[in-house]
């Protein structure tokens, strides 16, 4: 069953799956945010602040078969559930790679997120946290949402960076456009081309 859909996690912490105790992921996590494990998550890996939840896909999830699907499929239909994944991508698991990034994108309309390892994956949790704090923090200023809209947090610029072909001023140029990686996840190419012209849009909505 998808367990913990309710959970409420405060700012500044993450909940983990009692699996994931004593590994890289979790010695990482430790001193950055208060992580919390417990056992009845169910599907999910991490859950952070703001309900959103992370799937971890390692390495040796994608060598051992297509059990990880049925995981990513079943996590997709509970409703309650804002999910991200994460994948290994390493010179190992490369070849699998695009056919999973398709299926995670394309045909379930979840994000996606590559890290080389467990150290970057902890990396990408912390700054996810973090970015969930500053989205709080202003959310309760009223006169703050009057304002241009923020930068783009370093978290988001990376991850947007990583796309082929794009920079750090195409991906500010994106993120101001389309607000975060889901939005930008889901923009038509003619939208896309609006922002980056039609060579890099191509890219883009390819990739």
């Amino acid at each position: 069953p998808v367990a913990a859909g309710s959970v409420v996690v405060p700012y500044g912490h993450v909940i983990g799956n009692e699996k994931w105790r004593g590994s890289e992921v979790a010695q990482k996590l430790q001193g950055k945010v208060r992580l919390i494990f417990e056992d009845g998550l169910g599907l999910v890996d991490f859950h952070l602040p703001n309900r959103t939840c992370i799937l971890y896909i390692s390495e040796a999830d994608l060598v051992a078969g297509d059990e990880f699907k049925r995981r990513l499929v079943k996590f997709r239909n509970a409703r309650n559930l804002r999910g991200l994944v994460i994948v290994e991508k390493t010179q190992i698991s490369d070849q699998y790679f695009s056919a999973v990034q398709k299926f995670v994108v394309l045909e379930l309309g979840m994000v996606l997120l590559p890290v080389a390892n467990q150290g970057e994956a902890a990396q990408l949790v912390v700054q996810l946290v973090s970015v969930r704090e500053q989205s709080r923090d202003q959310g309760s200023n009223p006169f703050l949402r009057k304002q241009r809209p923020p930068p783009a947090e370093p978290a988001l610029l990376q991850t947007a960076q990583r796309i082929p072909g794009v920079g750090k001023t195409k991906a500010l140029l994106l993120l101001q456009r389309f607000g975060s990686i889901h939005g930008l996840c889901n923009a038509s190419l003619s939208e896309l081309e609006q922002v980056v012209g039609q060579t890099a849009a191509q890219q883009i909505h390819a990739f």
